[in-house]
Parts: C-alpha cells; structure tokens; sequence
C-alpha cells in the first residue's frame, strides 16, 4: 500500500518531532560511513507517512534507504522500506532520461560553441556519492554567461525546447537571470541560468568565474563540463540560503555540503574560503557549513570551526527545523532583512544594494507575476 502524498497543513498538524530525529538520525547512519551500528535508526511507534514525507520534501529518501539497509531486515519499518525502495526505482527513471537530456543538450551547445557549465543533478550526485541517483532530478540546470544566455536560448529552441510561459516575464529575466524551457508537453525541462542567487541573498560577484573554473567529467564516453569542486560546494551554500529565504525545506542540499566539504583537506578549505571571500559570498558559505554541522554532526575542521558564530542568534534547534522541517509553527523565524544584514557582513554599502535590488525584484514580481483575473 503507498503512503499518503503529504502537505504542509498535515504535517504542521502533526507532532513530529520523533521522525525529524529518526531521519536526521538516518543521515548521521549514511555520512558515519559502512561500519557504523544502525541501532539508532530503529525507534519504534513512528508514523511512516509522516517519515516518508520529510525525507520526500526534503530529498533525501534515498540517504535514509542506504542507512536502514545497514539495519537487520526485522528492525527496519517495513512499510517505509517498500516505499523508499519504489521512491529509488522512480528516481533511477527519472535521472536516467536526465541524463539523457543532458547529452542532448550538450551536444546543441557545444555544436555552436557555447560556453557554458552543468549545475547540480546526476552529474553532481555521481561525484558527491558515487552514484548517480540519489536525488530526483527533473531538470536539466545550465549555466551561461549573459552575453551567452540568448544564444544558448536559440540552440535549445533548435532541439524542440521553448520558453515556458510564466518564465517569459521581466521578473524571470533580469531579477532572478533564469528561463525554464520546456520540450515534449513539459516532459523534459530545462534552467537556463545566467544568475546563481535569487534577490533577498547576496550574489556571487563574478558568477562567470563558476565557467572559467570549470570541470570535465565523464558521462557515457563523453567529457562534459561541470562545476568545480569549490564551486559545487558554493552552490549548494547558495541553494541552502535560497531555501531558508523560501522557507522550504533544504536537508538534501545540505548533505551535498557535507559530501562536498569532505573532499577537502585543509589547504583545500582555506582557498575555498578565501574564493568565497572574493565572490562575497564568504556568510553564505558559512552559514551552510554550520547547517550542515546541526544536521549532520560537527566535523573540528577548519571550515567548521569558522562556521560556528555565523548567524549566531539562530539556535541550533531553530536552525536545524528551518532546514528539514520549515512548516512548524513554532519556529521563530529570523525577518529576512535581518538574515540579509548577517550575510552581507553586516557591511552597510552591500546591504543596501542587495535590500535594494530585493526591493526592485519584489515590485516587479508584483506586477508581472500577478494572477490572471478569472
């Protein structure tokens, strides 16, 4: 029998604090490695909708599968398990026609030389996790630079993409510097990038710099250009500050953040910083780190060390819930323009322009994003 699909009404309804610990303790299981005991993924009396819907909202099912099947097939909830084993299989069908897609894709780029980089998906969780259906991924994330976004446009019109409608406006374009395209009744969709941050979080000051640094990985016989390294873990950053200024639930981000500061030794963490400094991004980064250390357990590393002040007014526990669980309702949340001011460095100059570029994107989305009459 499938479990219930979930809503936010349901979930803020529910006491469901015991499942946030269960799949945080399921992540912790997944990231302490093979050897590790899976004794403290198996409280009893847990609502298994309610489980599969965190870790559903947040992607990470497929962490919390890995984890509970290090357990012994008795202590495992077995009506959880089957969904979380359906949950893979759907994902390996999505990714895989993913990855397709982006073959596709890069074959119409590169045949007009087009620089560009992908963005997360497939790609990103076979280098963080050897494996590369970990998360759904229905889209396709490119990024080109803005002199190189209209050309980009035309070469995926060239291949059956257009424009998605409610992408077309003012709001989509300049403020958040990203179209959807879509092909084939909305059944492949691609984000075509020339921004990496929404307004209301500081932006990367020379997002170009993501394409000069980036990576050949190996997909099928074909090398195809990724982020880097440091890059990948910035954008995960970025994507944890995006959600928590949404308000959406971000653990699977955040474990990408951990997957991908893992990989850095100490020297590797200081020149990660330091770029994040030059990008001004350095809070952001930060910030992520220490979601990343609430949820999955600190690490003494040097970028761990540096994250602890960061937003210090924010307890862990409130922190750790706007990350896996942003529908209860006794979160005290932060106001946004308090976040803004933290993450800016508190650096009057770039507050005000970040505030006022929030502000310019909030008007236009009230003018171009408004409903149709009925």
């Amino acid at each position: 029998m499938a479990l219930p699909e979930s809503s936010y009404e349901r979930l803020r309804a529910a006491d469901c604090a015991d499942e946030i610990a269960y799949v945080q303790a399921c992540l912790r299981l997944y990231f302490a490695g093979r050897t590790a005991s899976a004794g403290d993924v198996s409280t009893p009396n847990l609502s298994d909708a309610v489980v599969a819907d965190i870790a559903r909202l947040n992607k990470v099912a497929i962490f919390v599968l890995k984890a509970l099947s290090r357990a012994p097939a008795g202590d495992r909830p077995a009506e959880l398990f089957r969904w979380l084993d359906t949950y893979r299989r759907r994902t390996v069908s999505m990714n895989a026609a993913c990855l397709m897609d982006s073959m596709a894709i890069h074959q119409a780029l590169r045949d007009r030389r087009i620089d560009f980089v992908f963005l997360k998906g497939p790609f990103q969780q076979h280098l963080l996790y050897d494996d590369h259906f970990m998360k759904p991924s229905g889209d396709v994330d490119i990024l080109v630079s803005p002199a190189g976004f209209s050309r980009a446009r035309d070469a995926l019109r060239s291949i059956g993409y257009e424009v998605a409608g409610k992408s077309r406006s003012v709001w989509w374009v300049r403020f958040l510097g990203e179209q959807h395209m879509v092909r084939g009744n909305g059944l492949s969709t691609v984000d075509l990038h020339y921004r990496l941050q929404q307004p209301g979080s500081p932006s990367p000051r020379d997002a170009d710099g993501f394409l000069r640094r980036k990576r050949l990985v190996e997909i099928t016989g074909t090398e195809v250009p990724f982020t880097s390294v440091a890059d990948t873990l910035m954008l995960s950053c970025i994507s944890v500050a995006k959600a928590l200024f949404n308000r959406e639930p971000c653990a699977g981000y955040v474990c990408d953040i951990r997957a991908s500061a893992n990989r850095l030794d100490e020297a590797d963490q200081q020149r990660v910083l330091d770029a994040a400094v030059s990008q001004g991004l350095d809070d952001t980064l930060l910030l992520g780190l220490r979601a990343a250390d609430v949820l999955l357990g600190g690490t003494g590393t040097l970028l761990s060390e540096r994250a602890k002040p960061i937003l210090s007014r924010i307890g862990n526990e409130d922190l750790l819930n706007m990350v896996i669980a942003p529908w209860l309702s006794s979160l005290r949340w932060p106001q946004r323009r308090t976040v803004l001011w933290e993450l800016c460095g508190r650096a009057p100059v770039r507050y005000l322009a970040e505030a006022g570029w929030a502000a310019s994107a909030d008007i236009s989305r009230r003018i171009f994003e408004r409903p149709a009459s009925p």
